[in-house]
């Protein structure tokens, strides 16, 4: 009889999803991250901890008993915020945003609250209209042409990431391609892109069953401000058709991850229209701000590409992941992707009345991403967003001309977003050195940008730009403000100028 008791009580407590426990939890953790964004400009932007720390703070097996919410959260502030690199610093400057906000944050708590698994229509109607509309009020505000929505035969879906929006456009593009010479001419196929292009173009092409010897990283230079030039392009394309190759993909990029560089889409696609190659453009970080007028122009030219892509939770106020993908002819993706097992079969996906978005991507399942940008757009509004975009772009101009008044420093590549790439200047450094200048210029760059980063006081990350190593000041965190700017700067001529006076 007490085992029966036993087991009652047991039953009686054991409630992983019970309503009461949700709402009082959920205000605790709440409570816990408003108070981190509170108190978030304390802590080292970056990160100060060793490699292995947190096994040796933590136990080495699960507990066999629950612990309490108000312990794990303890446990939380003192293990787990040192080990993080608080990307919502408001001196966060590094790699590239990715932005939060409020409506951003609770669009996430509301996809995962309702936790939906929307890998086809029926599995959850609203889950996959309302992505759907979210994408074509996207594609109007970049004024995408109308092939590009599902108005106009096209349609845009959310990917986790800018990796897996190229992997599925190259993979469509590949059996597009073997369709017409055959599968057994897989070796053939070719990948462009820039050695300014980011990585994931290779990695994609990796996993589509590329031969890795006919990915190509065409050359960019200074005087095209390391942009793909279209001559450059077509020579590259003309010798591999003469070595017997088939073109199959190229990537052009409005904002490249080392600069910012933008490859001009106009002579670009006009190439790929030439030789039959599926065009691609990854906007990843400054797809954003071309909802402002100004920057619109970056994307001239886009009509005649067949993909396009940009990434909300990189400076959209969209929590990671969130990549926003549009392609002309939906189809290729879906004959490329699509399974139809007997599992998945009803009627809804049998009238091709509906969206199926298991078959524009690579997984099956997928989240209600679509929650938080249609939050994002409701609760900001697109004149707010571009006034928070235009905000970020004013600071770095303001760095920009911070840099300008410091003889001393240079910017390296020009700005075309609200990222500066800026380094002390050759005329500084390299007296008395036995290796270059450039090589003396570029070493105490690099020990310049660490020791700003180990100050924890702000944080940057770095490229190699045509061999010159410069530092990135990237503005883009949701708190930051002009005066962080400022105070980055301080920091910079600060460490500038201990350094200087040691060498």
């Amino acid at each position: 009889m007490e085992g029966i008791q036993v087991q009652k009580h047991e039953n009686e407590t054991i409630k992983p999803l019970d309503p009461e426990e949700f709402r009082k939890q959920g205000h605790m953790v709440i409570d816990f991250l408003a108070d981190y964004y509170e108190n978030v400009e304390k802590y080292p932007v970056r990160s100060q901890v060793q490699p292995g720390y947190l096994r040796q703070r933590l136990p080495e097996s699960a507990p066999c008993e629950p612990e309490p919410l108000e312990e794990i959260l303890r446990d939380v502030q003192k293990d787990i915020v040192p080990g993080i690199t608080h990307w919502q610093s408001p001196n966060y400057f590094a790699y590239f945003p990715s932005s939060g906000s409020t409506a951003g944050f609770l669009g996430e708590m509301l996809s995962t609250g309702f936790n939906v698994v929307g890998f086809n229509w029926m599995s959850s109607p609203a889950a996959t209209e309302l992505e759907s509309i979210v994408m074509d009020w996207l594609g109007k505000m970049l004024k995408l042409p109308n092939e590009f929505l599902f108005s106009g035969g096209g349609g845009g879906v959310l990917q986790g990431t800018t990796c897996e929006a190229i992997l599925c456009t190259v993979v469509a593009a590949r059996d597009q391609m073997l369709k017409k010479i055959g599968r057994e001419n897989i070796n053939k196929l070719v990948v462009y892109g820039s050695d300014q292009t980011h990585s994931a173009l290779q990695k994609a092409a990796q996993i589509a069953g590329i031969n890795p010897n006919n990915f190509r990283a065409v050359s960019t230079t200074k005087a095209d401000a390391f942009g793909l030039a279209a001559e450059a392009l077509r020579s590259t394309i003309e010798a591999d058709i003469e070595a017997g190759l088939v073109p199959l993909f190229l990537c052009a990029t409005i904002g490249t991850t080392s600069s910012t560089a933008v490859d001009a889409l106009n002579p670009l696609c006009e190439v790929g229209k030439e030789f039959g190659i599926w065009v691609h453009v990854d906007a990843a970080y400054a797809g954003s701000v071309c909802i402002c007028p100004e920057f619109r122009h970056f994307l001239d030219g886009v009509e005649n590409a067949d993909s396009f892509s940009f990434n909300a939770h990189k400076w959209f106020f969209s929590t990671l992941d969130c990549c926003c993908l549009w392609v002309k002819n939906p189809g290729a993706l879906v004959k490329a992707l699509s399974t139809y097992p007997e599992y998945l079969r009803n009627k809804a996906s049998e009238s091709k009345q509906v969206v199926d978005y298991k078959d524009w991507q690579i997984t099956l399942s997928r989240r209600f991403r679509s929650l938080k940008l249609w939050l994002v757009l409701r609760s900001y509004g697109v004149d707010n967003l571009r006034k928070f975009l235009r905000s970020h772009v004013n600071m770095a101009k303001n760095f920009e001309g911070l840099i300008a008044m410091d003889k001393r420093f240079e910017v390296v590549v020009p700005r075309n977003f609200s990222t500066v790439c800026f380094r002390i200047s050759p005329i500084e450094i390299g007296k008395n050195q036995i290796i270059t200048m450039e090589e003396a210029t570029n070493n105490f760059n690099s020990k310049l940008l660490e020791s700003i980063n180990e100050s924890g006081k702000i944080y940057m990350t770095h490229a190699v730009i045509g061999g010159v190593y410069v530092m990135r000041f990237a503005v883009g965190a949701s708190l930051t403000e002009n005066w962080h700017v400022n105070l980055a700067w301080k920091v910079v001529q600060e460490h500038a100028n201990a350094l200087l006076n040691m060498s």
